[in-house]
């Protein structure tokens, strides 16, 4: 029993084994290559072979690879590969050509041996030979378009027959030529390239390898064989273009003619023929006669942007203008280049839909075109200070910018319509960037203009070659150190005005444009807004004297319109007996002129005082003066033509306030005057030798009396301060058609200069004099004033 499982135990143990066993033993090398290469002017006797090994790492044996090499029908070569090798040599001692050969590997552990696939081929199936050496290219003058290309055998023709490959290129191009293996025959020492371009520099190179095919191996390439082709005439027309700037205040246009070599010059530009002339003289004399210029540039060509300035003319604005050039090189001339520059009035229509967009490495220009007449384009592209251009075909709309395009530069593409016969159309423009980025430099604020609650400011625009990119905002900060407010404005203005600031603020602004890949600040700018908005303190000074001239104006038409409102309260109404009406009567009496009665003026007292020494009277007499506050309404109080004219007093019949205003309206409605008419003061009246009508007149004036003549202390005291003489006014009226009163006697009135009435009170003898006084009151002439005997005249 215990035998029994000790048999299992070893049994498991020898299966196991076998299955360990079993993977390690070797694997057959699989994609056995052999080659043997020359050396100098014989195939080398070592054969390098080469296979790949899927033996798995890590196995318990070591598995070795042994290479035999059989020359069928003579001997066996080995060679043994070391440990972890995939190559091993064989010795041949002398190369078999054109023996059979048999070459296997043997791979080879503890375990056994496993073969890969037998290679049974022709030795000379396993040569690859030096590449051809002396190869030389050939330029024949009669032969424009094409190379002789020569070459020596590298193996001679005993041991190996060899088939050849040419490739070639022109210089700076990175794309060989193949000349097809139909044309070239075997064992060749030479060949002719054909349908080259004239001018032009060639690149060539050979190989060669076993003729039959599948046999053998390519040699390398041979060195570079360079050499031009012949020059011909060229073939195709030069690459005629323009600049023009406008002349707005001379109405012309300054051209710059430009040209490019021709695509196929097929030879060095030597000079330019040109012809410019006037469509409308077109057909007059010397029409033939060509402008030659030199070229200065040596091999200037179109692919490299090289360009040259032919003439700088300048072209009215109402002329058709037409340009031709030819190119001309040592072996003839090229065909004709034409352009024609239009009117100004007479452009015609642009492309339309025009883009340019960046696709990686290229701008790509995309426009649209409907119209059958236009037979090219020209796309121009321009950075300010280089310009360029290239043409495309009439069936072209989209084609990428050629030449060098550095990043973060701004471009200015056009492109121009060339209609038949070499008519410009107008240009279709685009900006546009290769690449963009931030900006270098942020804009600066140059000027603030600050207001009450507003700020004006302006800022720098960036430089063009710092934007790095289109300004697609700007975004303006500012800050009173409380708060920050922020605008976000297009990037097309460099101005704006800050709106609801405070006023009398100090504030801190900065600017940030922005483009698509980012955004850079500028440098801080401070401003402090004004305490008075500009014009508000004229405005409020304005306002004010408005105000007050109105009110002036709206008193001064109140005044006029209420003149006799104010008059009255104001300036009370003086009697100017000169304006009442007096009414005439004949007397009851003789006309005989009568002496009059001095009795009748016993009451009167002249003093010709100043108004000065007026004072002192009015002051002395005020305790024997006083104003009687009586209504004087009777007969022997009024100075009535039956009375004692002479002595009334004419002060004003009204009473005190105290007494009632009625009464004084009474008394004011019945006050009558008498005017007493004398002759010019005289004392005496003696009538003359005509008799003359004593005439006497009334005042049917109904005025109050003077409120000077109800208080006469009013009367002083305002003489008081009026030290002048007032002359007696004569009111002195005749009947219509008597004579005037004969002049008496001067002599007499000396000292006399006016007949003045003062006024006096009733009772005479209340008026004492002054001892000063008494002298001049009595020495005061009589009255001449008529006595009044049939009393007062009915009205």
């Amino acid at each position: 029993m215990v035998s029994a499982k000790v048999l299992q135990l070893v049994l498991l143990a020898c299966i196991a084994s076998a299955l360990a066993a079993r993977a390690d033993l070797p694997v057959k090398p699989v994609n056995l290559s052999c080659m043997a290469v020359q050396k100098g002017a014989i195939i080398s006797p070592v054969m390098v072979c080469e296979w790949e090994s899927k033996q798995p790492q890590g196995g318990q044996f070591t598995t070795t690879y042994n290479l035999v090499v059989r020359v069928v029908g003579y001997r066996d070569y080995t060679g043994t590969a070391g440990p972890g090798k995939t190559s091993a040599e064989v010795n041949l001692s002398t190369f078999p050509h054109f023996m059979p050969m048999e070459i296997w590997v043997e791979a080879t552990n503890e375990l056994g041996t496993a073969e890969s696939e037998h290679l049974n081929k022709d030795a000379n199936s396993f040569v690859k030979t030096n590449p051809p050496s002396n190869v030389q290219v050939i330029s024949e003058k009669t032969f424009t378009k094409s190379l002789l290309v020569n070459w020596t055998q590298p193996l001679a023709k005993v041991h190996l027959e060899l088939t050849y490959e040419i490739r070639y290129c022109s210089d700076g191009c990175h794309q060989w030529d193949y000349v097809p293996s139909t044309e070239i025959d075997k064992n060749i020492h030479s060949f002719r390239l054909q349908d080259l371009t004239p001018y032009t520099v060639y690149i060539t190179q050979v190989r060669c390898k076993n003729v039959h095919p599948g046999y053998g191996y390519w040699s390398e390439w041979s060195n570079n064989a360079t050499k031009r082709t012949p020059e011909d005439r060229p073939t195709s027309k030069p690459d005629l273009w323009l600049s023009i700037d406008e002349d707005e205040s001379n109405n012309e246009r300054q051209v710059k003619l430009l040209v490019k070599e021709p695509k196929y010059s097929n030879g060095r530009i030597i000079r330019y023929d040109m012809k410019i002339q006037d469509l409308k003289e077109k057909d007059k004399s010397g029409a033939d006669q060509w402008e030659k210029i030199t070229v200065s540039e040596p091999e200037a060509n179109s692919s490299s942007g090289h360009f040259t300035l032919l003439k700088q003319i300048h072209v009215a604005d109402n002329t058709h203008l037409q340009v031709r050039v030819k190119a001309v090189n040592s072996v003839g001339k090229s065909p004709e280049a034409t352009l024609v520059i239009p009117k100004k009035s007479h452009v015609l229509p642009p492309v339309r839909d025009l883009k340019v967009y960046p696709d990686w490495d290229k701008l790509m220009v995309m426009w649209n075109s409907t119209d059958p007449l236009e037979y090219e384009y020209v796309v121009e592209v321009s950075d300010g200070q280089q310009m360029d251009w290239q043409k495309e075909g009439q069936s072209v709309r989209k084609t990428a910018v050629r030449g060098y395009l550095e990043e973060f530069v701004r471009y200015n593409v056009s492109v121009y319509p060339i209609y038949r016969h070499g008519w410009i159309g107008k240009p279709a423009r685009v900006e546009a960037y290769l690449r963009q980025g931030v900006p270098l430099d942020g804009p600066s604020v140059t000027s603030s203009k600050p207001g009450c609650f507003n700020a004006y400011l302006e800022w720098t625009d960036i430089p063009e070659h710092r934007r790095r990119g289109f300004i697609t905002y700007y975004t303006i900060f500012y800050s009173d150190g409380n708060e920050r407010h922020f605008v976000r404005v297009p990037g097309n203005i460099t101005s704006y005005t800050l709106k609801s600031l405070s006023r009398n603020t100090r504030y801190d602004v900065w600017i940030t444009a922005s483009t698509i890949n980012g955004s850079v600040d500028g440098f801080n700018h401070s401003f402090h807004t004004l305490k008075y908005a500009p014009g508000e303190i004229e405005g409020i000074v304005v306002g004010v004297s408005l105000g007050f001239l109105f009110v002036v104006i709206l008193t001064m038409l109140l005044c006029i319109c209420k003149k006799d409102v104010i008059k009255e309260n104001f300036w009370p109404q003086i009697p100017n007996p000169g304006e009442s009406t007096i009414g005439n009567w004949s007397p009851d009496y003789p006309l005989k002129a009568e002496t009059p009665n001095e009795n009748c003026l016993s009451g009167i007292s002249v003093l010709d005082v100043d108004v000065c020494d007026g004072k002192s009277v009015f002051e002395e007499d005020k305790a024997s003066l006083p104003l009687k506050k009586d209504k004087y309404l009777s007969e022997e109080h009024s100075s009535g033509i039956g009375g004692s004219s002479c002595m009334s007093s004419p002060r004003q019949s009204v009473s005190d306030s105290d007494e009632g205003g009625d009464v004084a309206d009474t008394t004011a409605s019945t006050v009558q005057y008498s005017s007493v008419v004398a002759s010019n003061g005289y004392k005496g009246q003696t009538p003359g030798s005509q008799s003359q009508q004593a005439v006497f007149s009334r005042s049917e004036s109904t005025q109050p009396l003077l409120e000077s003549e109800e208080n006469p202390d009013t009367l002083a005291s305002d003489g008081s301060r009026h030290c002048q003489r007032f002359p007696r006014q004569t009111n002195f009226t005749a009947s219509e058609g008597n004579a005037d009163f004969n002049q008496l006697e001067m002599e007499e009135q000396n000292g006399l200069r006016s007949l003045e009435f003062c006024p006096l009170v009733e009772d005479s003898e209340h008026m004492m004099p002054a001892d000063g006084q008494s002298e001049t009151w009595a020495s005061a002439p009589a009255s001449s004033y008529m006595p009044q005997l049939g009393g007062y005249r009915p009205q």
